[in-house]
């Protein structure tokens, strides 16, 4: 059976000589891996380019009663992004969040208000010419709401993060009080986001720290997340 559906690519690995398998999430079917073959290969005829983190698909594939890997009958590209492969900052900020999006989303059926959240934010920050070095801790505050676990203010974030077993504090002071002066500026993420005041680029790596502890506490084994050393290195 063949569905018509848009896709949001997460990630590949390589198949044996030219091919890859993609893990998509589709807004008709969740979360689907596809072999796509031939996209790897030398010279002008490589469509690789497609099927980097956070692409936006058009495609038509192949479903199964059985589950398990199908193929992709037809694939294009839904949105030529404009500036994200030309912006450092920018694409290390997406291969982030799309690590993130991968090993937090599970689900094999569909679900429309995940699927347009992630579309409209991809979209939205191809677009953003200024002013997006927050835009990884928004996002990652709203995809909690999505997932079952967001926060109705920063106090729950630093509370739960701060008497959790491993919660520890590099400063000597109790992990609540050393927590709690990053509070402020998560509230201003969940109230007013284009307000938000974050002084400095190591205050952003504290906060990220924190919400990452914070999705461990609700996403069982989430794992170690391998794109965040580049972005932690981006952002310093």
């Amino acid at each position: 059976m063949l569905v018509k559906t848009r896709g949001i690519v997460l990630n590949y690995i390589k198949f044996r000589e030219s091919s890859i398998i993609a893990k998509v999430y589709t807004e008709q079917l969740g979360v689907q891996s596809y072999i796509v073959n031939s996209v790897r290969k030398k010279g002008p005829g490589s469509r690789i380019a497609l099927f980097q983190p956070f692409t936006l698909l058009d495609m038509v594939v192949y479903t199964s009663h059985k589950g398990g890997l199908t193929r992709i009958s037809e694939y294009k590209s839904a949105y030529p992004f404009s500036s994200i492969p030309f912006n450092i900052l920018k694409s290390s900020i997406l291969l982030f969040l799309s690590e993130m999006v991968s090993r937090t989303v599970k689900e094999e059926e569909e679900n429309p208000a995940l699927f347009h959240f992630l579309y409209n934010a991809i979209i939205e920050f191809d677009e953003l010419t200024e002013h997006f070095e927050n835009f990884h801790l928004v996002f990652l505050l709203h995809l909690s709401h999505h997932l079952g676990f967001g926060p109705s203010n920063a106090a729950e974030i630093i509370e739960q993060v701060a008497f959790s077993a491993n919660a520890q504090s590099n400063t000597g002071a109790p992990p609540v009080l050393a927590l709690q002066a990053y509070e402020v500026y998560f509230d201003q993420l969940l109230q007013n986001p284009q307000q938000a005041a974050i002084p400095n680029g190591k205050v952003r790596r504290e906060m990220l720290s924190i919400l990452i502890r914070y999705y461990q506490l609700h996403v069982e084994r989430l794992g170690e997340i391998k794109s965040l050393a580049i972005l932690s290195e981006v952002l310093g």
